[in-house]
């Protein structure tokens, strides 16, 4: 499945030292994991097997067979698609092809790392609360507009703030009864750790969306939703990640109209009613 490739290189600076070893040989060669034994593997890495055995149920793996299994799948897709990375010399076909394919690879890589027992937390969560505050910076800003445009139509208070100062201020004035939704692909913006951080502190139940790995912003989260992406180039635009992130707010959003479709119905009827084109 795609995306097995790139869970390891986001979890690789969290592993133990024998487990790193294991990782940088599986990235430096995946291919030749398909035809060795766990065995070779461990001999390769100057490590043991139950290192090896350890490596894979750290990354939720069954075990070896089931490692080997993935990556060979891993390299498989890549093989099939177009490269995400563009070249200056590209032309317009080649620019279309290579940037849609890096979103849709997000989108499928992030479906293999978001934890379904998560999201039913967050969903939960979300629907409890009282007032909603999501925070970003930059281009998860831009999320974080999104999700508070779709979370107003079903009449859910919340906010939004691009502004970093206000951010702390309403995460200062949050309760037990709220809900604060931190938005950073790195997981390393200070100011959405920051702000996340304080959220909690007020007793608010905090969410992240951030890449699959430990960071700063898992560390002040309740809730943990992880993406991923391969952001190939002009990574200061995010265009993968932000796709990624806008998938997990629609995944978000949708269970929460499913679930309580009878009561905000009305709301979105309303919403839609209100923003219709009008003749004058």
């Amino acid at each position: 499945m795609p995306g097995d490739l790139e869970k390891i290189q986001a979890i690789i600076n969290n592993l133990k030292p024998s487990e790193k070893k294991i990782a940088d040989y599986i990235l430096k060669s995946p291919q030749d994991l398909c035809d060795i034994p766990i065995s070779e593997l461990a001999k390769r890495c100057k490590t043991s097997e139950a290192s090896v055995v350890r490596f894979c149920r750290t990354l939720g793996y069954k075990g070896y067979q089931d490692l080997k299994i993935k990556i060979s799948s891993d390299i498989a897709f890549k093989m099939r698609k177009i490269q995400g990375v563009v070249s200056a010399d590209d032309d317009i076909e080649t620019i279309i092809a290579k940037i849609s394919k890096n979103n849709m690879q997000a989108i499928e890589s992030t479906m293999d790392v978001i934890n379904r027992q998560e999201v039913k937390k967050a969903v939960d969560a979300l629907l409890e609360a009282k007032k909603i505050d999501f925070y970003g910076v930059g281009a998860s800003a831009i999320v974080a507009q999104d999700a508070m445009h779709k979370f107003m139509r079903i009449n859910k208070s919340c906010t939004a703030y691009t502004d970093s100062h206000m951010q702390l201020v309403s995460a200062a004035n949050l309760t037990k009864d709220d809900v604060a939704v931190g938005i950073s692909y790195s997981g390393q913006t200070a100011d959405t750790v920051d702000a996340l951080k304080l959220a909690r502190n007020a007793g608010a139940t905090t969410i992240c969306i951030t890449r699959f790995g430990n960071s700063p912003i898992t560390l002040v989260s309740d809730i943990k939703l992880f993406i991923t992406s391969n952001e190939a180039i002009f990574r200061s635009a995010a265009m993968a990640s932000r796709m990624a992130q806008l998938n997990a707010i629609d995944i978000l959003f949708s269970i929460i109209a499913c679930r309580k479709y009878d009561e905000i119905v009305k709301y979105l009827e309303n919403t839609s009613e209100a923003v219709s084109i009008r003749k004058y």
